[in-house]
């Protein structure tokens, strides 16, 4: 989920200097719609069995994967091994969620990263890049339902998280167009600017300390919380940005009106939820602050 800042044209109302007007584009309506929708399906399959949760992130997997190696192939083909990293990425998650060690799910990524990276050699592609589609991939996407089944209230951890990284979209989308002002990486992304990122950081803080003040937690020491998340967010969207800077992309796809590719949507996502799961399985990382059992 992505914080993309689409140019929107201004122009002068009236005959009074300086009151402006936003002339609304189409990304007005179809992000929030399918930005609603997609919401919509995601929790409700995830307040049900976790292997429910599972398939449906191995289905968004698909087409994540032929987005990725589309990208960094060069015209290549690629549909081989953009099989190879969405198959992986649906063995691993499954694994985890059937109950099987998370180290079969490592063991499945090292094999996925290893297929993909043969194929590329045996047609004389880089295997760094092909290779990192099944680590960039399936890591967050393990995290994800590694969030779900083995941490506590993991469904309540994952729209925390969904919360956080939704929140940064829209509010850097609104900041950055209202606000405008410097921008952020030109190199990477043209788009972006500070007071996007900023703005999208302090209304994703705001709306997770909501989020906990509604279980009872402790809404202060969330709201620092969701600010520092939100920067793992713009961190998964600006790694995003590169990669299409790096192979002369402006979008991974078009599959989702208003959002672009998948990986458009879910970049920012990716960033977030690996942190996450990284410190909740090893500092023991409570993300629901406050709020007890």
């Amino acid at each position: 989920m992505s914080a993309h800042h689409p140019e929107i044209s201004r122009q002068n109302l009236g005959d009074a200097p300086g009151i402006k007007g936003i002339r609304w584009n189409m990304d007005w309506i179809t992000r929030p719609l399918f930005g609603i929708a997609l919401a919509v399906v995601a929790i409700w399959v995830l307040f049900h069995d976790p292997v429910y949760f599972a398939g449906l992130v191995a289905l968004i997997g698909i087409p994540a994967a032929f987005e990725w190696h589309r990208m960094v192939s060069g015209g290549k083909p690629h549909r081989l091994t953009a099989a190879v990293t969405a198959i992986t990425l649906a063995l691993c998650v499954l694994a985890l969620a059937l109950g099987m060690s998370v180290l079969v799910s490592f063991g499945l990524i090292a094999l996925g990263v290893a297929a993909c990276a043969v194929l590329a050699l045996q047609r004389g592609d880089d295997p760094l890049w092909q290779g990192l589609g099944v680590i960039y991939l399936a890591i967050p996407s393990l995290a994800l339902v590694a969030l779900r089944t083995l941490s506590a209230h993991g469904a309540l951890v994952i729209v925390g998280l969904f919360i956080i990284v939704w929140a940064t979209d829209t509010g850097a989308l609104i900041c950055g167009n209202l606000i405008g002002g410097p921008r952020l990486a030109p190199a990477l992304s043209p788009g972006k600017t500070w007071a996007g990122t900023i703005g999208g950081s302090i209304i994703a803080a705001l709306a997770f300390a909501a989020f906990i003040a509604l279980l009872d937690g402790a809404p202060g020491l969330a709201f620092a919380v969701g600010f520092g998340f939100s920067f793992a967010a713009h961190g998964g969207d600006l790694f995003e940005s590169f990669v299409k800077r790096r192979f002369g992309l402006k979008n991974s796809g078009a599959i989702i009106p208003g959002h672009g590719g998948v990986l458009d949507r879910m970049d920012s996502t990716l960033g977030a939820a690996t942190l996450m799961a990284l410190l909740v399985f090893t500092i023991h990382f409570n993300p629901l602050i406050g709020v007890h059992s």
